[in-house]
């Protein structure tokens, strides 16, 4: 509604004008009359009704924009627009009417539309500035993504949703618009072709890993049946490190190749489990009949050197037949040998100290068990039975140091 108070003519045509006799219509303006019209229809008086009619229509008009103005309702510009055509035209105005307090009433609407106008205005300034300024940082995001992303899908469904939120922000100008618009797709097409160049890159490392696993998936297929334990299984840890090293293939050629090649390393590990534990079986029997032997061996009665050194030679054949004893076992079941072998010939000894009725055959027969010996060492090694060689030899050196107290003595009688 206008502030100032406007009455309506149609209530007292007179007040705001005249007819003449001739029906000639005037309207009073603070400058005197002017002629609006004339009337022949009729009474005159109805001309001058009809012309108060006209200026109510327009009064009606001006506050039913002053109305949607103050509501909201109304666009400020074509209120502003039509105030003014109004109260332009109100010199010229065929009405009879407050001409006067119409046209204070269209100054104050002018005046609010115009407030309204910049208030307009300066809102749409704020909302283009809000909507410039978040597609500035959209952009900004968008740039930075293009550079440092790593995280691919991440990044990407991030790049979707700054699209979708791009669409809804309104009221920019074009040009700027525009602009900012290139600097979003630049920064999308820039991502799109790092992300393409990484999965390229990435399929070939996949490539090339799935070809270097196939090498190593045959090389341990091939090794699955070997009964070479030692050097078998230092390679299979070798193929382990190489296939981490080798990258990752395609997940389902990776996890189709890796369950060949834990197949056929498991094959093989199977097979050497099974084979040691029969081998430690066979070991661990060695030792607990040595051990038993020994028992027989300590049991030697050393009163007849003689007989003794019968008994331990069977004894030390024998130890020889058993064979091959767990390695922590070995230590100990050769020292005790060794001190059953001192004992027999610490007899011996005492007894060439006693007497020495057939010294010079026993110095032969000394030197003969020597030869013995050292022919059985010549032979083990030979076969590359190396414990075997050593052993004779051990016992080549017991039998010549016997051989060196003989004849020591014999120089001696």
């Amino acid at each position: 509604m206008v502030h100032s108070a406007v009455t309506p003519a149609s209530a007292d045509p007179g007040r705001w004008g005249r007819v003449d006799a001739e029906g000639t219509i005037y309207v009073r303006t603070g400058d005197g009359e002017r002629v609006v019209g004339s009337w022949q229809a009729g009474e005159p008086e109805e001309g001058l009704a009809h012309f108060a009619r006209r200026f109510d229509d327009m009064l009606t008009e001006v506050e039913l924009l002053a109305t949607r103005l103050a509501a909201g309702g109304g666009d400020p510009k074509h209120t502003l627009s039509s105030a003014k055509t109004i109260r332009d035209g109100l010199d010229e105005a065929t009405v009879v009417g407050d001409l006067a307090g119409l046209r204070r009433a269209l100054d104050e609407l002018v005046t609010a539309a115009e407030t309204a106008v910049d208030a307009a205005r300066s809102a749409r300034d704020a909302q283009r500035n809000a909507a410039v300024a978040r597609k500035e940082a959209l952009a900004a995001e968008a740039e930075k993504l293009a550079v440092e992303a790593t995280q691919w899908k991440q990044a990407g469904d991030r790049f979707k949703s700054i699209l979708d939120e791009w669409r809804t922000i309104r009221g920019i100008d074009r040009k700027t618009d525009e602009q900012l618009w290139k600097r979003f797709s630049k920064a999308r097409e820039s991502f799109n072709r790092r992300r393409g160049s990484h999965f390229a890159d990435l399929d070939r490392q996949r490539a090339a890993a799935k070809a270097r696993k196939e090498e190593l998936v045959v090389e341990a297929e091939a090794l699955a049946d070997s009964e070479d334990w030692g050097p078998t299984a230092a390679r299979f840890r070798d193929l382990m490190a190489e296939w981490k090293a080798a990258g990752r293939a395609q997940k389902e050629a990776d996890d189709a190749l890796w369950q060949r090649f834990r197949t056929a390393q498991d094959s093989f590990f199977a097979r050497r489990a099974g084979t040691f534990a029969e081998r430690d079986a066979e070991f661990a029997a060695n030792a607990e009949a040595k051990r038993a032997l020994l028992v027989e061996a300590e049991k030697i009665d050393t009163s007849d050197p003689t007989a003794a050194r019968a008994a331990l030679r069977t004894i030390q054949e024998r130890w020889e037949e058993i064979g091959k004893v767990p390695r922590d076992d070995i230590r100990p079941l050769e020292a005790r040998l060794r001190a059953v072998e001192e004992k027999v010939r610490e007899a011996a000894d005492r007894q060439w100290r006693r007497t020495d009725p057939e010294a010079e055959a026993r110095v032969a027969q000394f030197r003969e068990r020597v030869a013995q010996f050292e022919a059985q060492a010549e032979k083990a090694r030979a076969a590359g039975d190396t414990r075997r060689a050593e052993r004779a030899e051990s016992q080549a050196d017991q039998w010549r140091e016997w051989l060196a107290t003989a004849e020591q003595a014999l120089q001696h009688r």
